[in-house]
């Protein structure tokens, strides 16, 4: 019986227009806040949609979309939070994996030494480190699991300050309010941070790879069906993996 009403159901979820009336509403992760500039263009060049984004921690929109935020698109910094939302009946297509994100150490204390990085945080050269706040952003969860697989989290305990978001986690970071803090590559790499201070990748094995999903929410099928399912197509197109991996993603 499923199976048969599923094409009726999955027609129904992706009624609409065939452009949205008026741009699409995307809740973005905010480790893709550079990136998505480029790919919002590139996307309004290719189909004439405009997009209109939102950027917080993947946890925060989730709780959002929950109590009904109008939002049509969601791309995470993980793939357990899309997930989330489909097992609640909350989207319109299934979790779909666009990007790998890579964890790095950042500062912009030119004497900070990167090399031996676990040494320096826990010299006096360090006082404040800045992570994402863990329950939210998913690079602050796998930044805690690295530290603590390193034995790490007790001993820098005192110097860790929480960011809302990746976002705010930059800005602890670039206002030197921290010393040295973890984020995206996709950060330290964009035009915007590139050549600002110096960074190092933390080895791919000491963390979970950060698979980032991207959903339509069961509201953008609704509303504006036959564009966010454009979106949903594009982010695997070939335009939108060449502006994932120049901005140092690594791909599906």
């Amino acid at each position: 019986m499923l199976k048969k009403t599923l094409p009726l159901l999955v027609s129904l979820v992706f009624a609409g227009p065939a452009l949205a009336a008026e741009p699409l509403s995307v809740a973005v992760a905010a480790n893709l806040q550079y990136t998505f500039d480029d790919l919002a263009a590139a996307f309004q060049r290719e189909t004439g949609i405009a997009v209109k984004p939102s950027y917080s921690s993947s946890g925060k929109f989730v709780a959002q979309i929950q109590n009904g935020a109008p939002y049509d698109f969601f791309l995470s910094a993980d793939r357990d939070f899309p997930e989330k939302l489909a097992e609640l009946g909350l989207t319109a297509t299934p979790p779909k994996i666009y990007a790998y994100g890579t964890l790095v150490l950042w500062t912009l204390k030119p004497d900070l030494n990167l090399n031996n990085w676990q040494q320096a945080l826990a010299g006096p050269q360090v006082a404040k480190i800045a992570v994402a706040n863990p329950r939210t952003a998913p690079y602050g969860r796998e930044t805690m699991k690295v530290l603590g697989k390193l034995g790490l989290d007790s001993k820098l305990e005192s110097k860790l300050v929480f960011g809302e978001s990746i976002s705010q986690t930059n800005q602890y970071i670039y206002s030197r309010a921290a010393d040295a803090g973890f984020t995206a590559k996709s950060v330290v790499v964009s035009p915007e941070m590139k050549g600002k201070g110096h960074y190092v990748e933390l080895a791919r094995d000491s963390y979970q790879p950060i698979a980032q999903a991207m959903v339509v929410t069961r509201r953008g099928g609704v509303e504006n069906g036959v564009a966010a399912r454009k979106l949903y197509d594009f982010m695997s197109s070939a335009t939108a993996r060449d502006i994932l991996s120049k901005n140092g993603y690594l791909l599906p």
